[in-house]
Parts: structure tokens; C-alpha cells; sequence
């Protein structure tokens, strides 16, 4: 166990962090024990901290909301003595969204910095008042996490920009990474403070605290935590050059829901734990799942929609101030293209203004007639070539007013300022066309607010109630998050600056009736699909897929960000090697049953011959009297036959049971019921086809089945033909006597009725009539052939093949869904336990006294 003040920054960003919590004087017992353990436990600090020792004071569900900056406004009061706070209604605001009964609470830092005396006293004024926990940073930590890790890693990273140099991006710094681990490490510590896991959600929101759930679920192992990600996620190909991508899935994947805008996002986040972790996601009734060591990770997908309440009370707040009355005169006999985005490289500001200019040359008929209102928000941080890439935007401003402008004209207006929103209302309002030309953008809810304000209000005044059928128009990148669900929008890549000026043409040039229908279907979903429409969807899936926490047995294995939660069934559990011993060594007549690819021999491994020790391990337990030991695999005859040539009194069942030897024989057993092989001929010339097409792929033509291995071709598209295979070789075998199965990296063609549930099943009944039925079973195997040996196993007692108290050890490789009641984590621990098992046998001498009663 590790001392609880180990707190070196460099082994927290390595991984080496302790788990949290205040130093308590004594244990305690917590006061519902949600995982099994013993009293001994309690002096773990993971066993004591998996529930919370205080009653919750809320009788329904509450949820947390963890983001990096609390909601809030915050100014010094005119005398200097204290602060002024009020809710700012640019963040996101879910707490108008959720149910009623339902209490929420924001945890994040503040936008200002406090004095530290002054701390506690903020802290309690807003948690009385907002519901609001402060979490205040070190102003030197601050920076390294923010500006540094995030500003100068993630963001750039997420929005595909690679530091190919010291000056473009910057390069990793070690240093960041760290302020980044202690940062979330603070912002766990804030949310433990007002958490009850027993009844709340935690809902931690964007890239600056991706690694907020590991320190959260070192904690708490049945804490009911979400994840959404506001801005993009980058291809595999991107992701993976980052040096702490697995430490970042990892803590990813210890969410129990995990939310990206787009399918585009979310496909790249799955490709990333295949490629990276060989994890394989489902689709299953339309929700997607990852299954990690026996949990199901949800991966949503919903982009966040706008506060329609806020947007209407900042329409009629610009009413009131005439801020539309003003535009409207300032801008009359204008056609209005509206741009607003924040200062930074990534919006393609710049590219519009070209769009824009080349729009003008190329139909000169808008001179004079269309300007382009950019509003530029000032940057959220210190962001990578700011002062360059703002300075060509005033230069390029400069150089199109003065080339195109005239007297009383200005192609461009710039305005480089903060906005209000109800300022940014009224050019709403005015705009015949908003542009959106970011290269790459999470979201973007500019377009959103748009047609909301196109909309107008009925029933207010004449300014915001705008006269005539609704319409707006939208030319938007097709790189940004907003943009699949606005099917009517004139999608663009801004990269290509002459089609995105056509197409703000065509859209100031469209027919009033088309650009009404447009808008029409826009306004439907965009306030159907508002933030409160967005929140309930993602609390409700997070309900969903927490269901099962309570039944399931959890457990927490592994250091630093590879820490992880073990989730299991209560019928399903790690096999334990001094159960199994004591068994073993109760029992009079033994039958061991084991496959061997992925069981005793790693898949990935490049030898596929038995070592010396499973060749020793393997003889000593044959050598027991009581024992009967087979191998049951799909390799071939003269494999396996070759390879355990030693092993003298080893049954083999090769080709999935086609083969059978008994021990101690030397001839082979057929158990098809077909020796006609024609459907070879119909089968290999389709693998055949799929293997000139997938790189790294190969055929092995067994005597009975033909088996297509893909294993070395790259894992997705690998994946992706071996699906198809599977339906085309079922249609072109449809009338054959075969069946076609996929395994682990394989699809196989074998004949009907062979299976190594049949082996089992004529194992077992041998015993039986030679009066040694087994009343001890092993049987280990790793993929999907062996569930038929898992399944016979299951029935053999009530079939009255198998001893009524048998004692059986049904035990799966891996820890996914399997018949079997057992597993174990790899093939080295399989090797382990066997040899347990071989330290426990009769002496050599005792083993010998009945040879000749071997099957």
C-alpha cells in the first residue's frame, strides 16, 4: 500500500498517485459495504473509501457539475471589500434544465483571483447563495495547466495542429502534464467534499479534466459519473502522437458515459481505444458500449443545443435598449453577412475575408450592397499565434475596405471588441447570412442563436416580431459540430476559398421561399433540441447505464492512470488458486480440460510451440492416476501431436474435435459423420478474395476446416472484413454441411456436429462407464469455441454424466461475457495455477500403481 503523503508531482503525472481523502486517526467502518471484502480490508484505504460515511441530507438524486470555470460572473465591489457575483448566462447553464426535484451543484474555478484570506469566506457565500463550490488554483499551477497543458497540448492537438517545431504549438513538456495531474487531483478533492456517492452524479464537462475520473473512481467504485467533451476529438492518427494518450483513455474509460457532439468525434475516440487499449465497441438497440474489465462504458451522441429562455431574454433586452432600432438604420439598403468568433487561429477568420473579397470581384454587382459585420470575442487564453493571426485580420480588413470601399461604403466592418449579448441579438437580427468558416470547431452554437433570433418573438414589439415569413440563411464549414444537423445550411470547406464565396453568393441570392422552408426546418430542430433537451437525454442515459451498478461485485486493480474498476457478476469470479487446490486435492477422479491458443499460449506470441514448463506442467498432472488430462483445440493433428509428443499419457482433441487420441494410444479417432470435402473448394476462393484485399491477413487449410486469420492486419478494417466474410461465406455455404463461425482475429469453416462441447460430452460419458466419473472438473479456454465445452459442463451433472457433488472450475481467459463461472486475467496466471495444481499431485510412486487404469 502506498504512504498516503506521496505526493511528488512527477510521480503523480507518471501515474504514481496516492488515493485521496483527509488522514483520518482511526478506521471506520463506511456504512454500506458495497464490495465484498473481509474486516482485515478495512485497513486498505480503496476498501474504506468506496462509500460515503456521512448520511446524505437530500432524500432525491442531486448532480454535480464539474467543469473548469464555475457559472458565475464575479467583480470587486465599489469600496474594494468583497465580491459581487451573478450568474453568467454565456456559460452553460443546466441547472433550469434538469428536473425539478432534482438539486444541482457546479464545482470549478473562478474567473478572478481571490486573496486567500478572503477563500473561505467566497467559498461559503457561494455555496449558500449558487450551489456553487470554488475550487481556487496556485496562480503558478494555474498557468502551467491552463495556458500550458491545455492551451498549448489539448486544444491544439483536438483541432489537429501538431507542434512540428518549438514555435508552432510547442513541443510536450513534462512539467504541463503534471500541473495538469494536480490540478484535477484539487478539483477531486472539491467534488469529495460535498459528494455522496450513494446518491449522486457527477457530470464532469470538457478537455480540461479528462483525468478527473480516475481520481474520483480510485474513491468511489460505484460513483454514478459522466463525461462530455465540448470540443473535438481528433483520428487516431492525430491522438496517438500525444506521449499520455493511454494515460488519458484510460481515465476516459473510468466514466460510466462518455459524451462527444458527433458521431465524427465518438468514432475517433472508439478508434482510439481499439488501436491503443484492443478494445472492441457494441451497438446494441442503438445505444454504443465499450466493455472494459466487466463494465459497459455508454458512448453518447448529441450535440448541446442553446438556453431558449436566455436567448428570448436577451432579444427583448436589446429591444429595450434600441440596439436593433440602431443597426437597422446604420446598416440600411445593406445586405448583412455576419460573422462572430472568438480570436484564435482555428475560426478562419482570415478565410473569409477572402471569401468575402473574392465574392465582391466575382460578382461586382454586391459592391456597395454587401458588407460582412465580423465581431471577433476576445481569446479564452493565451493562444498559439494570437498576435499574428490578429494582425493579418486587420491587415487584410485594411486592404479590402481600401481596394473595394467607397465613400459611405465598407466591404468589412470589424469589430474588435467584447460584445454583449444582447448587442449580439440585434445583428442577429439584421443578418441576411451568418458565415462560419472555423477549420475545426467541437460545436459552434452561433448558427443556433441565429435562427432562434430570425425566428423572432410573437407578441413583442415590432423590432423583434420582424415582419414577413421567417427566413435566415447559413454558409457554414462542414469542420464544426453544428454542422450535420443543419441539413438546410450550404456547407463549405473554407479551405477553398472560391466555393465558400460562391456559396455566399447563391445564399444572399436564394429565393425568399426556399430560404423560408430553410429556416423553417432549421427552427424545428433547433428548439426541439435546446440545452434542456441535451441535459435530460444525457442524464437519462447515465441512469441507464449505471442500472446494474448495485448488483455487480466491483473491484479496483492497478497504479497511477492504469488503475481501473473491475465489474462482475455475482456469479462470475477471479478463480482462486487455494479454492481450486483444496479441491483438487479432495477429489478422487479429475477430469483437465484445455484449449491452448489463448489459454496456455499467448495469441500475440510469435513461437507457438510449448515451452519446456507446460511441457513439464502438462506431464506431471497426466502422470496423476486420478487425473485425466485432454487438449482440446482447433489446431491440427500432427501440431499437436508433434508438440506434446513427451506428454505420453495427454489426451488431444485437434480440429475442434473432428481428431480425437486418447491418452496413452497412439491412433486417431474420426468424429465427423462427413469425410466429403468439396465445400473447400467453394470456401477458400472467397477467403482467398479477402485476403488479397487485407493487408496482413492469411488462409490455414486445416484437414477438416479452413480458417481465415487476421490478426496482423491493421484492427479495424481487419474487424470490418472479417463481418463481411462471414455473410458472404453463409450465403455461398447456405446449402453445404458446415457452419462458419468467427473466433478471436479468425473466421472458420468447419463441418456441422463438430464441436468441443462434443468432446466434453464423450469425455465425460467414457469416465462414466469406466466407473471413474469425475467429481472434479477444470476446463480453461479463451474464446468463443470453448463456450460450447463451457455449456455441456453446465447440464453434465443434471444428465447424470458428471458426479452430483462434481466440483467444476468452468474458467474463461479474459474477463468478458462467458457461460463460464470463472476467469483469469492471461495465460500466465493460467500456466500459474496449473502449476499449483502440479505441486499438489499423488508422488510419482503412487501414480504408477495404476497405470494400465488411463482411458
Amino acid at each position: 500500500m502506498m504512504s498516503r503523503s506521496y505526493t511528488n508531482l512527477l510521480d503523480l503525472a507518471s501515474g504514481n498517485f496516492p488515493v485521496m481523502g483527509r488522514e483520518k486517526e482511526r478506521k471506520r467502518f463506511p456504512r454500506v459495504m458495497t464490495v465484498p471484502g473481509s474486516i482485515v480490508e478495512l485497513d486498505d484505504d480503496a476498501a474504506n473509501s468506496v462509500t460515503s460515511e456521512t448520511p446524505s441530507s437530500v432524500a432525491s438524486d442531486r448532480i454535480i457539475i464539474v467543469a473548469n470555470h464555475l457559472p458565475l460572473k464575479a467583480k470587486r465591489r465599489p469600496d474594494n471589500k468583497g465580491w459581487s457575483f451573478s450568474w453568467n448566462e454565456d456559460a452553460l447553464l443546466v441547472k433550469d434544465s434538469l428536473p425539478e426535484d432534482m438539486e444541482v451543484l457546479y464545482v470549478g474555478s473562478l474567473c478572478v483571483d481571490v486573496d486567500p484570506i478572503e477563500e473561505d469566506d467566497v467559498s461559503n457565500y457561494l455555496l449558500e447563495k449558487f450551489k456553487c463550490v470554488p475550487t481556487f488554483l496556485p496562480p503558478n499551477l494555474l498557468e502551467k495547466y491552463y495556458d500550458g497543458f491545455c492551451k498549448k497540448q489539448l486544444w491544439p492537438l483536438f483541432h489537429y495542429m501538431l507542434p512540428f517545431s518549438a514555435d508552432h504549438g510547442g513541443r510536450f513538456d513534462r512539467s504541463m502534464w503534471e500541473a495538469y495531474v494536480s490540478v484535477n487531483k484539487i478539483f477531486s478533492q472539491k467534488v469529495i467534499e460535498v459528494l455522496n456517492p450513494e446518491d449522486d452524479f457527477v457530470w464532469i464537462h470538457d478537455y480540461h479534466l479528462m483525468v478527473l475520473p480516475t481520481f474520483l473512481r480510485r474513491r468511489f467504485l460505484r460513483l454514478r459519473m459522466g463525461f462530455f467533451l465540448h470540443s473535438p476529438f481528433p483520428s487516431s492518427e492525430l491522438y496517438r502522437t500525444l506521449p499520455v494518450r493511454e494515460e488519458i483513455l484510460k481515465a476516459l474509460l473510468n466514466s460510466d458515459l462518455i459524451g462527444f457532439h458527433t458521431f465524427d468525434y465518438a468514432r475517433h475516440f472508439l478508434s482510439c481505444c481499439s488501436r491503443m487499449l484492443g478494445l472492441e465497441y457494441q451497438s446494441k438497440r442503438g445505444y454504443i458500449g465499450l466493455d472494459y474489465y466487466g463494465r459497459t462504458v455508454g458512448i453518447k451522441i448529441m450535440p448541446v443545443g442553446i438556453h431558449m429562455g436566455h436567448i428570448e431574454s436577451a432579444m427583448r433586452l436589446a429591444d429595450k435598449e434600441m440596439r436593433f432600432t440602431e443597426l437597422k438604420r446604420q446598416f440600411e439598403g445593406k445586405t448583412v453577412f455576419l460573422g462572430i468568433d472568438d480570436m484564435d487561429i482555428f475560426k478562419g477568420i482570415n478565410l473569409k475575408l477572402l471569401a468575402m473579397e473574392h465574392m465582391l470581384k466575382q460578382h461586382p454587382n454586391w459592391q456597395g450592397r454587401a458588407v460582412l459585420v465580423q465581431i471577433a470575442n476576445p481569446a479564452r487564453g493565451k493562444g498559439i499565434d494570437l498576435e499574428e493571426i490578429q494582425a493579418e485580420i486587420e491587415d487584410n480588413c485594411k486592404r479590402i475596405n481600401e481596394e473595394l470601399g467607397k465613400p459611405g461604403y465598407e466591404p468589412v466592418v470589424f469589430i474588435n471588441r467584447p460584445v454583449s449579448s444582447s448587442e449580439r441579438m440585434a445583428y442577429y437580427s439584421i443578418a441576411e447570412c451568418v458565415v462560419v468558416t472555423a477549420v475545426r470547431d467541437g460545436m459552434n452554437l452561433t448558427p443556433y442563436e441565429y435562427i432562434v433570433c430570425r425566428q423572432g418573438i410573437p407578441g413583442a414589439e415590432t423590432a423583434l416580431n420582424l415582419s414577413g415569413p421567417k427566413k435566415s440563411m447559413l454558409v457554414i464549414s462542414e469542420f464544426i459540430g453544428c454542422s450535420p444537423s443543419l441539413s438546410g445550411a450550404i456547407r463549405v470547406n473554407p479551405w477553398n476559398v472560391e466555393s465558400t464565396a460562391e456559396a455566399m453568393n447563391e445564399a444572399i441570392s436564394m429565393a425568399e421561399s426556399e430560404r423560408q422552408l430553410r429556416h423553417e426546418k432549421h427552427y424545428c430542430y433547433v428548439s426541439s433540441h435546446d440545452v434542456a433537451f441535451w441535459s435530460r437525454s444525457f442524464l437519462q442515459d447515465m441512469e441507464r447505464t449505471c442500472a446494474d451498478h448495485s448488483r455487480k461485485r466491483c473491484w479496483g486493480f492497478g497504479l497511477g492512470f492504469g488503475f481501473r474498476v473491475v465489474s462482475l457478476d455475482p456469479s462470475f469470479r477471479k478463480l482462486s488458486m487455494d479454492h481450486i487446490v483444496a479441491a483438487y486435492c479432495r477429489a478422487k477422479n479429475r477430469a483437465i480440460l484445455l484449449d491452448y491458443d489463448g489459454t496456455l499460449m499467448p495469441q500475440n506470441s510469435i513461437i507457438k510451440s510449448p515451452s519446456a514448463e507446460v511441457i513439464s506442467i502438462l506431464s506431471r498432472l497426466g502422470g496423476d492416476r486420478k487425473n485425466t488430462v485432454f487438449m482440446v483445440s482447433g489446431r491440427g493433428r500432427d501440431s499437436l501431436s508433434g508438440w506434446f509428443f513427451p506428454c505420453k499419457k495427454l489426451g488431444l482433441a485437434a480440429e475442434h474435435g473432428y481428431f480425437l487420441r486418447w491418452p496413452q494410444h497412439e491412433e486417431w479417432e474420426t468424429c465427423g459423420q462427413s469425410s466429403e470435402f468439396g465445400w473447400m473448394q467453394m470456401a477458400e476462393p472467397v477467403m482467398k478474395s479477402y485476403t488479397e484485399a487485407t493487408d496482413g491477413s492469411c488462409i490455414e487449410r486445416k484437414e477438416s476446416a479452413v480458417v481465415w486469420h487476421y490478426q496482423d492486419s491493421d484492427p479495424g478494417f481487419g474487424f470490418s472484413q472479417a463481418k463481411e466474410m462471414l455473410d458472404h461465406l453463409e450465403s455461398v455455404l447456405s446449402n453445404e454441411p458446415v457452419s462458419v463461425k468467427s473466433g478471436q482475429f479468425i473466421v472458420e469453416v468447419k463441418p456441422q456436429g463438430i464441436s468441443k462441447g462434443l468432446v466434453v460430452e464423450k469425455i465425460f460419458t467414457s469416465m462414466t462407464q469406466k466407473r471413474k466419473q469425475a467429481d472434479f472438473v477444470l476446463c480453461i479456454g479463451d474464446d468463443r469455441s470453448d463456450e460450447d465445452m463451457f455449456e455441456i459442463i453446465g447440464t453434465a451433472v443434471s444428465r447424470g454424466i458428471l458426479s452430483y457433488n462434481a466440483e467444476v472450475f468452468a474458467c474463461t481467459v479474459g474477463q468478458k461475457p462467458s457461460k463460464a463461472k470463472y476467469y483469469l486475467d492471461d495465460s500466465s496466471q493460467v500456466i500459474t495455477m496449473l502449476e499449483s495444481l502440479a505441486e499438489a499431485t499423488d508422488s510419482p510412486a503412487s501414480s504408477d500403481e495404476e497405470a494400465d487404469s488411463s482411458l
